[in-house]
């Protein structure tokens, strides 16, 4: 199936959970700071960051919320790597127990954080994105055709996985098996969204996109009846 550079730029950071945070540095009078951040996509697949109000980076975001967020794909040689920048403004969000909850079904060591009262969640809202599949492959993606296509996969979010784990487990070791190589002996979907699906196979975590994007949990079903039968041969 072809792809377009914004369903590519998607899928790899939706592949991904954590990249290289660019702000301006408040102690150093504006120039670039760089550091390293986990980071979870809402339903719009912009990045929620949970920070702390003591790091440099979020003491830059709230001086001022210009930041880009690096994310690339391993590779011994980094020109050649698959690469996307999202450039946007960061800004802080109301605290919620739904958000808390995803978080850590992604990031599960991040349990202690919560009982810190300094840590906070922010979004950063995609103004524009730099993508680059490759030598010659570059694009630039506005932040309206990044999105994602309208869908009711969200508030199903949870009843979709907690079908999934309760009555297919078998599917998510075939997933696994089947996509990834991979003979697991303990699998979870921790994530669904309209282009694919986040499984913890043993402890890690492995993304499984769509042959194409699903609007409804429906379709998400049928997707994934059609995707256990292929995985099973």
């Amino acid at each position: 199936m072809n792809t377009t550079p914004s369903q590519q730029a998607r899928a790899l950071l939706r592949a991904n959970h954590h990249g290289a945070l660019a702000t301006l540095s408040k102690r150093l009078n504006g120039h670039p700071f760089a550091s390293v951040v986990d980071y979870l996509l809402d339903e719009e697949a912009r990045p929620i960051l949970f920070i702390s109000a003591l790091a440099q980076h979020t003491q830059n975001i709230e001086q001022d919320p210009r930041t880009s967020l690096l994310v690339h794909e391993g590779s011994d040689e980094a020109q050649a790597s698959t690469r996307l920048t999202l450039s946007g403004d960061a800004r802080r969000l109301e605290f919620s127990e739904a958000l808390k909850s995803r978080y850590l079904r992604y990031f599960p060591g991040a349990e202690p954080y919560f009982a810190i009262p300094d840590f906070a969640f922010y979004r950063i809202d995609p103004i524009q994105l730099r993508y680059i599949g490759g030598f010659g492959d570059v694009h630039w993606v506005s932040s309206e055709n990044f999105r994602p296509p309208q869908n009711t996969l969200m508030p199903a979010e949870d009843a979709l996985l907690d079908h999934m784990n309760r009555d297919h487990t078998a599917s998510l070791l075939a997933y696994c098996n089947h996509f990834y190589g991979k003979k697991t002996g303990d699998a979870a979907m921790v994530g669904i969204d309209c282009d694919g699906f986040d499984v913890r196979a043993d402890g890690e975590l492995l993304r499984v996109d769509f042959p194409r994007p699903v609007l409804d949990p429906q379709q998400a079903r049928d997707a994934l009846v059609a995707m256990a039968r292929e995985s099973r041969g």
